[in-house]
C-alpha cells in the first residue's frame, strides 16, 4: 500500500511539475542510458539548489528515494503541507541530521531502498554548494556503496544553481542540464586501489574520488572543505576558511 501510494505521488508530480518545468528550464540530460532500466543502484549528485530534487527525478525515469532534512516535512499551515507532498512526491525520506545516530539511518534507509532493487540517491556535499562548486563530500554515501556493492552512477547537476538560487522559490529561466556518468563498481574500484572493500579505509578515498569526478563533470573546481563549514565561517565572519577561498 505504502509503495503504491508513492507511485501515484511521483506520477501526480510530474503531471503538475513536469510540463511547466520542462518549459520554464529546459532541462536536458546526457547519459541516460548508464542508469540501469532495473536493480538497484546509487546515484551521487553535486547539489546546486533545493529544485535539484525537483530536476532529476523529473529527468529519470525510475523513481528515485532521497534522503532529506527532517525539516521538509515538519512545517506547519498550507506552505508546510504544499512542501511535505512535493518532497513526498519526489521521493524524499526524513532524516534527523542533528540526531548522534543519523549515519546509521541513513545507511539503514539506504540499504532498504536499494535491498528492494531501487535506485537511491544522495548529496554527498550534505548541503547547497555556497557559491557552485563543489565541496569534500561525507563518507556516508561511500559506505552504503562499500557495503551492498551496487553500482555507484555519479550525476552532475548544471546550470541548477542559476534557475533556483539559494533563498528563491520560484525557479527562473535558466537552462538545466545533468550529466550521468558510466556505472562505477565500488567494490572492483576498491581493489583496484589496494583497498578491502569490507573495510572501512576504502570510504574516504572513494568519497574523494566521486567529489573530484563529479566536479569534473560539472566544469567546476573542487574544494577539500566541507560545504557547512564554508557556510557556518562565511555566517560567523564573512570570509572563506583557509582552504577554501575562490
Amino acid at each position: 500500500m505504502g509503495e503504491a501510494m508513492e507511485n501515484k505521488r511521483y506520477s501526480l508530480f510530474k503531471a503538475i511539475l513536469g510540463p511547466p518545468l520542462l518549459v520554464w528550464n529546459r532541462p536536458r540530460i546526457y547519459g541516460a542510458e548508464n542508469i540501469p532500466k532495473a536493480g538497484a543502484a546509487i546515484l551521487v549528485s553535486n547539489h546546486q539548489a533545493v529544485m535539484d530534487s525537483f530536476y532529476l527525478p523529473l529527468m529519470v525515469r525510475r523513481q528515485l528515494t532521497f534522503p532529506a532534512k527532517k525539516e521538509y516535512f515538519t512545517g506547519t499551515g498550507v506552505s508546510g503541507k504544499i512542501q511535505k507532498f512535493f518532497f513526498s512526491s519526489v521521493g524524499q525520506i526524513p532524516i534527523d541530521r542533528e540526531s548522534k545516530d543519523a549515519g546509521d539511518t541513513l545507511q539503514a534507509a539506504a540499504e532498504e531502498v536499494l535491498a528492494r532493487g531501487d535506485l537511491f540517491g544522495i548529496y554527498p556535499e550534505g548541503t547547497r554548494s555556497p557559491d557552485g562548486r563543489v565541496y569534500k563530500g561525507r563518507t556516508g554515501m561511500a559506505r552504503v556503496a562499500m557495503a551492498t556493492g551496487v553500482p555507484v552512477i555519479l550525476t552532475a547537476m548544471i546550470g541548477t544553481r542559476n534557475a533556483n538560487p539559494i533563498g528563491t522559490t520560484i525557479p527562473r529561466p535558466a537552462k538545466v542540464r545533468i550529466k550521468i556518468s558510466e556505472q562505477i563498481d565500488p567494490h572492483a574500484w576498491a581493489r583496484e586501489h589496494g583497498y578491502d572493500p569490507a573495510s572501512r579505509e576504502a570510504v574516504r578515498p572513494f568519497t574523494d574520488y566521486c567529489m573530484q569526478r563529479l566536479a569534473d563533470m560539472v566544469g567546476t573546481q573542487y574544494v577539500d572543505v566541507y560545504a557547512s563549514d564554508v557556510k557556518k565561517s562565511l555566517e560567523e565572519t564573512g570570509e572563506y576558511p583557509e582552504g577554501a577561498r575562490p
